[in-house]
């Protein structure tokens, strides 16, 4: 039987952290599904097209890896997948709250999908989305936060980041 997770998550951008994740997820799992939400009350920075492209770039024809989409409950399409379980990255404590109720309401609407939690390496624990879309903003380098086609396409989107350079 093969032992399959789902990797949910905006991935707007895809950060080291997230591949953090998923290099340790896959040490665990046969295969991961990196799952892209649509979101529509989120104002992205890219499409779900575009983040899809960016993530299939990244892991770069991965046998064991798989790029999808969805909308609605995480487990529900975890069950359309085959999956066992779902992968949550948590970087810090106040992470964990949030994180423990999902995994407990997702537990109980399908019983036989577990949730993994595992905890990104302490180089990346402050790396969010979030949080490179804003340095990049605000012209800070993101280079080492992100994979280099990640960062051409913030850069195509963005602009380049006034003063980086400089740094």
């Amino acid at each position: 039987m093969t032992r399959i997770a789902v990797y949910p998550g905006s991935f707007d951008p895809v950060t080291l952290g997230h591949l953090d994740i998923l290099e340790r997820a896959m040490l665990i799992f046969d295969k991961v599904v990196l799952a892209v939400l649509e979101n529509p009350t989120k104002a992205p920075l890219f499409s779900v097209e575009e983040r899809v492209q960016l993530l299939r770039k990244t892991v770069d024809n991965n046998p064991n890896l798989d790029v999808g989409t969805f909308n609605g409950l995480t487990v529900d399409f975890a069950h359309r997948v085959g999956a066992i379980a779902v992968v949550r990255g948590l970087r810090a404590v106040s992470d964990f709250e949030n994180e423990f109720q999902m995994a407990l309401m997702n537990r109980r609407l399908r019983p036989d999908i577990h949730t993994v939690f595992l905890m990104t390496s302490f180089s990346n624990v402050f790396v969010s989305s979030s949080l490179i879309k804003e340095v990049c903003r605000f012209g800070g380098r993101i280079e080492e936060f992100v994979p280099p086609h990640v960062a051409a396409a913030m850069h195509a989107k963005l602009g380049e980041c006034p003063g980086a350079e400089a740094r």
